[in-house]
């Protein structure tokens, strides 16, 4: 199965997070599972590095490469397609992170892998 991780889902995912549902993790360590993580969660990530809401267990650039290879974790880039859906989007949720990785996966037809029920306003097929 193919889909898009939330950011939350990428950071429990790499710190043991109990907070990850059974259903995620077993998607997450399926080998057969293609699992794309958003340039978006990269920069809010960074963005909660600098302002001290987040502290990785190695430097930022490190933690990802070695994190997003042992988990056979792809990158996906943010295109035009993606911010044209995030235009038509309504606002049901006021997070510029969390719409856009919604769009995402809305632009994709990728299932959505994240804990945060407001998104379902969107028609984003959410897995948790």
């Amino acid at each position: 199965m193919k889909f898009v991780i939330d950011t939350h889902t990428f950071l429990w995912l790499t710190s043991g997070d109990p907070q990850l549902s059974q259903t995620a993790l077993d998607l997450l360590q399926d080998a057969e599972s293609e699992i794309w993580l958003s340039e978006v969660s990269l920069w809010e990530i960074a963005i909660k590095m600098n302002i001290g809401k987040l502290t990785l267990s190695d430097a930022f650039e490190i933690f990802i490469a070695e994190q997003t290879a042992a988990y056979r974790i792809d990158i996906l880039d943010v295109t035009v397609a993606h911010l044209s859906k995030l235009i038509s989007l309504p606002l049901h949720h006021r997070d510029p992170f969390d719409r856009l990785l919604v769009a995402q996966a809305l632009a994709e037809n990728l299932p959505f892998v994240s804990i945060d029920a407001k998104l379902d306003a969107y028609g984003v097929n959410r897995i948790w």
